[in-house]
């Protein structure tokens, strides 16, 4: 029998992967056998990545805001097995609080950089009769959260897109699930704290809004994201994949 959840002679792209959880991801695939390219605007960061990953990682400029971006990569990588679409970015306001062009800014990474980069790549998943497509959203994409409205807007549209696209391409091999995490301790999140009149009693408030008391280390993503690109999961498709310690649940 094949190891669970093996990724051997698969290969997966995921996007947003120089730091947090897209690079934890990309070093769990890589330990499950896949060949991993690493995608980012940050191509140091990427190249990083790829570096301390070894031999199946190769790092990739990427802007997923770009429609042209995301053709031009699926033309150079060729096709893949996995998509991973991680790039994301956040936001803190309520609807008074929001310009037009923040909902903008929001919108062209967290929805329309999934639409690219699955546009992109879908035709040869199609083609091949097989795929895997993994969304990133959040649990600001299944409940409201104060003063995140751009940001729950964006990460709804992306659960919505990951259900419309498994009905309309599961004839066709392929499988499109989210995860739908709650805080997770990235980068990203601690150059946020530090914005904090008091970055101490923030990080305090954002590990409350977990059950077991901490926020969500970036590894306990990938697992999730693993487990869904494996074969191990062939049934599972058009999901929300929760990860959220309770949060969810009404904690």
């Amino acid at each position: 029998m094949a190891s669970p959840f093996s990724l051997n002679q698969k290969t997966a792209l995921i996007t947003g992967a120089a730091s947090g959880i897209g690079a934890a991801i990309a070093e769990r695939f890589a330990q499950a056998g896949a060949k991993v390219i690493i995608a980012d605007r940050d191509l140091e960061g990427a190249k990083a990545v790829a570096k301390s990953i070894g031999t199946p990682a190769t790092a990739l400029a990427l802007d997923v805001t770009s429609e042209s971006d995301c053709a031009d990569a699926a033309e150079s990588v060729g096709p893949v097995n996995i998509l991973v679409n991680n790039a994301g970015v956040g936001a803190v306001g309520t609807i008074l609080q929001t310009s037009g062009e923040d909902m903008d800014r929001m919108y062209a990474v967290n929805v329309r950089g999934v639409f690219n980069m699955t546009k992109a790549f879908l035709p040869s998943m199609v083609e091949r009769k097989s795929g895997n497509i993994i969304n990133m959203a959040s649990i600001g994409g299944v409940v409201g959260i104060r003063d995140r409205l751009a940001y729950c807007t964006t990460k709804f549209a992306v659960v919505g897109l990951t259900k419309s696209l498994a009905l309309d391409h599961g004839a066709d091999g392929i499988r499109s699930n989210c995860i739908c995490p709650g805080r997770v301790e990235t980068p990203f999140v601690q150059a946020r704290l530090k914005e904090y009149p008091d970055p101490e009693q923030a990080y305090r408030e954002m590990s409350a809004t977990q059950l077991f008391g901490r926020m969500i280390r970036p590894d306990e993503i990938a697992a999730a994201a693993h487990y869904l690109a494996s074969d191990d999961s062939h049934m599972v498709t058009g999901t929300t994949f929760m990860v959220d310690c309770g949060w969810s649940a009404g904690k």
